[in-house]
């Protein structure tokens, strides 16, 4: 079976995770710190918070920009169903927008138009590490104020041009970036999360908030030769990275440049290789973005079933996964306080929960998009095996 996504570790992991073992600290501690200044270095980021997953992430970003019950944020129903959920556990509420069809991220045209008086942020995503129009995005989101998170989730290594320079996703360009390592994304440690920012209040934030609001780290009271009590002076949250994770981390991070080249030549060689395939959709890079190619996802036709190709691909040995789900189409969704808006209007979605005219894009592309495997151990036999399975799939 080749599998859809497969994580690339060695015994430099395994030494690095031993070595946080015997040195007795295995929570957060020396090492997450280090984590953070490497991770910080690599994407350009004057700060690096790491912490439990990119969920959790996610979670502290809006909070930190203020957004609270009944606040609007508005972002994208097409992506993974945290993004949305984020939103709700701030007590928020989620307004969602379509999206651009050949680069599966917010459609920027529908941007403006879903901008009232209650909206507090716009959280955009980098889908399956393809960057979103950020400049676009910026510009709107300067005019009315409004602090912009970006949903980095899949785009560690990814790049984007701003004044005719090339800078890596999360310096970050929007006011905080948020990312995730988990197995499937470019680099992993099991589970993880960090966010990047230039603003260093934010930052203290997040590590007060991530560790119960605990007013001296742990850190610091074990490293004391004085006795010190803590106090928590406001609700916090247990979302803590630890050092066998970190460690970890950081030999990860010596590999993404090695793993994101391959990514891209595997990328190349599946569009020359699908081009012989008539109607099928190949993604779409804009000359203003690279992807780290986390993701290779290929488009149906119209009129193809495409439970019934991932079938006929699992069969012969291939997995595939889906387009992007669409969080309004949970049932977590179909009773909850949320806004869908579009260009010619805007409110409360009273659509079929399947077919909703406002998001018409992003369920176009859960329903005829399938992501085909790619990792970096994939060689050429084995993509051979998947393109050919793909064609007799859709014969």
């Amino acid at each position: 079976m080749i599998p859809i996504a497969k994580p690339l570790l060695g015994e430099e992991e395994i030494a690095a995770a031993g070595a946080a073992l015997r040195s007795g600290w295995v929570s957060q501690g020396p090492v997450v710190a280090r984590f953070e200044q490497e991770f910080a270095a690599y994407v350009g980021a004057e700060h690096a918070c790491a912490v439990s997953n990119c969920t959790t992430a996610l979670h502290l970003a809006l909070l930190a920009v203020g957004v609270g019950s009944g606040d609007e944020v508005i972002t994208v129903s097409h992506s993974f169903i945290a993004t949305a959920n984020s939103i709700r556990y701030c007590g928020g509420i989620p307004v969602f927008v379509d999206i651009v069809p050949e680069t599966f991220n917010l459609d920027p045209a529908l941007l403006e138009a879903a901008i009232t008086e209650r909206t507090k942020a716009i959280l955009c995503v980098h889908q399956v590490g393809m960057p979103c129009d950020l400049p676009r995005i910026l510009e709107i989101a300067g005019r009315h104020r409004l602090p912009v998170i970006e949903d980095a989730a899949c785009a560690i290594g990814s790049e984007i041009r701003i004044d005719d320079r090339w800078e890596r996703i999360g310096k970050p360009h929007g006011d905080i970036a948020c990312f995730s390592f988990h197995p499937r994304k470019i680099i992993t440690t099991g589970e993880g999360g960090i966010l990047t920012t230039r603003n260093s209040d934010w930052d203290q934030r997040f590590r007060l908030l991530r560790q119960h609001c605990m007013s001296v780290p742990d850190t610091t009271r074990h490293s004391s030769s004085q006795v010190v009590f803590e106090s928590y002076p406001a609700l916090g949250f247990n979302f803590r990275m630890t050092d066998i994770q970190a460690a970890i981390g950081c030999e990860q991070l010596k590999r993404l440049p090695e793993i994101i080249a391959r990514r891209r030549e595997l990328a190349a060689r599946y569009r020359l290789l699908l081009a012989a395939i008539a109607g099928l959709g190949a993604p779409v890079e804009p000359d203003w973005a690279r992807s780290n190619w986390q993701s290779f996802c290929v488009r149906l036709t119209d009129g193809c079933k495409q439970r019934q190709v991932m079938q006929s691909m699992l069969d012969a040995g291939v997995a595939t996964r889906r387009g992007i789900m669409c969080s309004h189409r949970e049932a977590a969704y179909s009773s909850a306080p949320t806004v869908w808006s579009c260009g010619i209007g805007r409110g409360n979605c009273r659509c079929d929960s399947n077919r909703c005219q406002r998001l018409r894009e992003s369920e176009r592309a859960q329903d005829q998009v399938i992501i085909l495997p790619l990792f970096h151990q994939l060689d050429d036999e084995q993509q051979d095996q998947v393109v050919s399975a793909l064609r007799r799939a859709l014969q």
